[in-house]
């Protein structure tokens, strides 16, 4: 009954559509049959009907509805604009017929598929704009076959960005020689760029970046004297930089970066008089920088980073007096920072760390600029911060890490309230921490741990209202006592102060619900364990070995939730340790050395219950007997110490010696007692922890232990733990956390589907896991071996953690080519984790897929596919971000590396799409 009645209203429908079309002037009546072929679930089309058809056969009726425009008389459509308003499916070239006076088409921002029709190009013959820009346009793109590219001799505008074209370049669009703009940016359009794009006549805009293209970049560029902006980067090209593009006299935008160019700066650059951007990073240009660049006077932007570009910075960068941007960083440069750059008027972003620089900073760097960004750090400067480095006021992060810098930190900093991020660690600076923290009120993130600091922590610090990291361990003469409000500090997370001298009582835990890590180790701390601490309800790990504090350990400190690592060893603690299985599963050494403190793991408190006067009676037997022992115990531990067997201890793990790690084996020598390479043991304390097993090479034994160290040291919420290794001579045995128990992602996918959001929490939380891996360790650490059976979960939590990482890099790792190995690495990992995006989307059946095979697949099919897996419909509002999703996915399985972006750019793509479509 009820399809019988829904038959008949589709017919009455159909009659009524079809009475419509006949009483319909020709113009309306194309675009009424348009809208019936087109998907349009948001209703963005609703005006799109005849109110009282057949009134005038001279004004067209469509010139009211949305997006149409029509001449002055209404006669005929002059403009057509359906962008961003979520239709979707292909599109009719006979619709488009009886538009022969349109003037602009704007189809961009939606969801067609299939081919472009030619009939656009053959009879739209007066099209002045045309935008198909953001679709899924796939095949070939309609080219001048029977005189189609010059069929449109009035074209100005043609944009077709971001959609799935394969093929060449259509050649005849060069004989448009009205064209001004052309962008055919983000497809996937094969071969090399045609000489014939060399003769465009007007063009003013050039873009064809985020292609397959390959070959030569052809020297007939250089003819295009009109053309100011050109983008052909994110491809993969063969040879140098043409030097002809010097005879692009009008050129303010030239990007060719991430594009495998070899060979050097052409010095014809500085013809590019007009040029204000520069953008050739990450390709493999070498040299040095020719001294002709500082000519270029109207630099804006300059970007030379990630190449093997070596030499000094030319003094003839003097000129450079429009420059705001200059980027170095990832190079072989060597030499002194130029006065020349301080005295730059315009500079305010200066990049160029990780190269060979040395000598000091410019006394006058920050006075003549309003200088904002400064990172210098993993180079071996010297000397002091230039005292003027904020006096613009405007200077938000200063980055010196790894140099080697001495003075102090005031008065350069000391009055800097513009500062978000500071990170001095690991230099010679002394003298007071000078920051007033109610005069830098938006400062985040501090690192100035080793340094040689005096003077104490400022007392003020929890006036810091968004400090979330603050790191001043390893100062040894820092000396003073903590501020009695440091915990209430709004969004601290991380404090870390160990060997730093600190004196006085432990604050009272007050408003602490933000912090995850306190670190006070090897200070001289006093006073009782305050029950305050409970309050915390983030903290993760505490360590206060090695201070004077007395007292028990109070029961509510079991109470706190997420407490995984513990350490009160060496200081003056008693009573019993809380009989609960996290304290107890810390192991004897994060209480050992408190002489009074019993309970498990160490002895029971059963032996203080002794009479007094047993004890009296046999304490001189038992000096006697601890001598002995303390005797055998020393002659023990110095064979043992001969021997190869050595421990690392990482945040994580309390410290065990080699020989607990060794004994849970079962043997001293447990080659043969664990021959996998991956197994579980059971340390003496009752911890489980993961094993890997690694077979030392002898040229190679530095390395890896170096790069354990590094990854050791690695901490972040989706990377697992490292809690420490031992090693001789031969093997390593790696201790890792085994408190990821729930299984991986890939046999996750296999036994339940995830919804999208969940889908999206692992995407991203594996971007920013290898993110951090590959852009905040120095040196990068790449992963070497992303994928889903290596993605592993907590409990039942969606977050994921990246396991493995590292090893397969450190194992094929030498030292002379280490620059090379992680390059190499690290696009591994972005190809690999843009397979795994379209495994998870694809609920696993997209397993491995090669990039080939998904490359010459049209991009609406594998749309479809993924929609139809996530259970996507045309009408939901998170089709969009999905889409955006995969096209991040096909991005980073580029078959040219130089086509691939790098992981940061990979999350803030993905962030973009989420917040795009919230």
């Amino acid at each position: 009954m009820e399809s019988s009645k829904h038959n008949k209203l589709c017919s009455c429908f159909n009659l009524c559509l079809f009475l419509t079309l006949v009483a319909a002037e020709p113009q309306t009546e194309s675009l009424l049959t348009l809208k019936s072929q087109l998907t349009d679930n948001f209703n963005s089309l609703k005006d799109w009907f005849i109110i009282t058809p057949g009134v005038s056969d001279k004004v067209v009726a469509c010139c009211s509805w949305s997006g149409v425009r029509c001449n002055h008389n209404s006669t005929f459509v002059v403009s057509l604009d359906l962008s961003s308003k979520n239709l979707a499916g292909s599109l009719s070239g006979k619709v488009f017929l009886v538009f022969t006076e349109l003037l602009e088409l704007n189809i961009s921002d939606n969801s067609f598929s299939g081919e472009f029709p030619t009939e656009i190009f053959f009879n739209l013959t007066n099209l002045r704009s045309l935008d198909i820009s953001r679709n899924n346009f796939s095949g070939r793109f309609p080219d001048g076959n029977g005189g189609g590219g010059s069929s449109l001799k009035n074209l100005i505008l043609l944009d077709a960005l971001s959609n799935s074209f394969s093929g060449p370049l259509p050649i005849h669009l060069s004989q448009l020689e009205n064209l001004k703009v052309l962008n055919l940016a983000g497809s996937y359009f094969t071969g090399s760029i045609p000489s014939q794009y060399g003769s465009f006549k007007n063009l003013e805009f050039l873009h064809l970046g985020g292609n397959l293209l390959c070959g030569h970049i052809p020297q007939e560029l250089g003819n295009l004297t009109t053309l100011t902006h050109m983008e052909i980067g994110y491809n993969s090209y063969e040879g140098v930089i043409p030097w002809q593009i010097g005879y692009m006299s009008e050129l303010k935008y030239l990007d060719i970066a991430g594009a495998n160019l070899s060979g050097f700066l052409p010095k014809h650059l500085s013809n590019l008089t007009k040029l204000e951007s520069l953008f050739l990073f990450r390709n493999h240009l070498s040299r040095e920088i020719p001294w002709e660049l500082g000519q270029i006077t109207s630099l804006v932007n300059l970007d030379l980073s990630d190449n093997h570009i070596s030499g000094t910075i030319p003094e003839s960068f003097s000129g450079l007096k429009n420059l705001r941007l200059l980027n170095l960083m990832y190079n072989e440069m060597s030499g002194t920072l130029p006065q020349v750059i301080a005295q730059l008027p315009s500079l305010d972003t200066l990049f160029i760390w990780n190269n060979y620089f040395s000598g000091s900073l410019p006394k006058s760097l920050g006075m003549n600029s309003k200088l904002r960004w400064v990172d210098v750090s993993t180079n071996s400067f010297e000397g002091e911060i230039p005292q003027g480095i904020c006096s613009r006021g405007v200077l938000f992060k200063v980055i010196l890490f790894s140099n080697n810098f001495t003075g102090t930190l005031s008065p350069s900093l000391s009055n800097c309230s513009t500062l978000v991020r500071i990170r001095l660690e690991d230099n010679s600076f002394s003298g007071v921490i000078p920051f007033s923290f109610s005069e830098i009120p938006d400062i985040s993130y501090i690192d100035l741990s080793r340094n040689k600091l005096t003077g104490g922590i400022p007392l003020d610090i929890s006036k810091a209202t968004k400090l979330d990291y603050f790191n001043i361990s390893n100062n040894p003469e820092l000396g003073g006592k903590l501020p009695p409000q440091i915990w209430s500090a709004p969004r601290l997370q991380n404090f870390s102060a160990s060997s730093c001298s600190i004196s006085g009582s432990l604050p009272e835990f007050e408003s602490c619900k933000a912090i995850t890590v306190i670190e006070l180790s090897n200070n001289n701390i006093s006073g009782m364990l305050t029950p305050t601490v409970s309050t915390c309800g983030s903290l993760e790990k505490m360590d206060l070995a090695g201070n004077r504090m007395t007292g028990g350990i109070p029961e509510r400190f079991a109470k706190l939730p997420h407490l995984r690592v513990l350490d009160l060893s060496h200081n003056n603690l008693s009573g019993s340790i809380p009989s609960d299985k996290v304290f107890q599963s810390m192991g004897k050494h994060a209480y050992e050395g408190n002489a009074n403190l019993c309970g498990l793991p160490l002895k029971s408190c059963s032996a203080y219950s002794s009479k007094k006067l047993v004890s009296v009676l046999v304490a001189c037997l038992v000096s006697i007997l601890l001598m002995v022992v303390a005797a055998l115990a020393l002659y023990y531990i110095r064979q043992r110490s001969q021997g190869q067997w050595k421990m690392v201890s990482f945040a994580g793990l309390p410290h065990f010696t080699a020989d607990d790690v060794l004994r849970s084996f079962g043997s001293p020598e447990p080659s043969e007692a664990v021959p996998a390479s991956v197994s579980k043991a059971v340390l003496p304390t009752g911890i489980t922890v993961i094993v890997r097993k690694i077979e030392l090479q002898d040229k190679k034994k530095s390395v890896v232990l170096n790069v354990l160290t590094q990854m050791g040291n690695a901490r972040h919420v989706n990377l697992v733990r490292l809690l420490g290794f031992c090693y001789n001579n031969h093997l390593v045995y790696v201790l890792y956390d085994n408190n990821l128990h729930t299984g991986t992602l890939a046999e996750k996918m296999k036994t339940k589907k995830k919804d999208w959001a969940t889908k999206k929490r692992i995407i991203t939380g594996v971007a920013e896991g290898l993110c951090f891996l590959h852009h905040e360790c120095y040196p990068a650490i790449p992963h070497g071996d992303v994928k889903s059976s290596n993605i592993l979960f907590d409990d039942d939590k969606i977050e994921p953690y990246l396991g493995e990482f590292g090893f397969k890099y450190m194992l094929h790792l030498n030292t002379d080519q280490m620059h090379d190995v992680i390059r190499a690495e690290q696009q591994k990992d972005i190809y690999n984790f843009g397979e795994l995006i379209l495994e998870i989307l694809t609920n696993g059946k997209l397993m491995n897929a090669g990039g080939l095979m998904i490359q010459n697949k049209p991009k609406d099919v594998l749309l479809r596919e993924v929609y139809t897996e996530n259970e996507v419909s045309s009408s939901d509002i998170k089709q969009g971000e999905v889409k955006r999703v995969v096209e991040v996915a096909l991005l980073c399985i580029r078959s040219d590396q130089s086509d691939r972006p790098c992981m940061e750019d990979a999350v803030r793509f993905l962030f973009e799409a989420e917040n795009r479509f919230k």
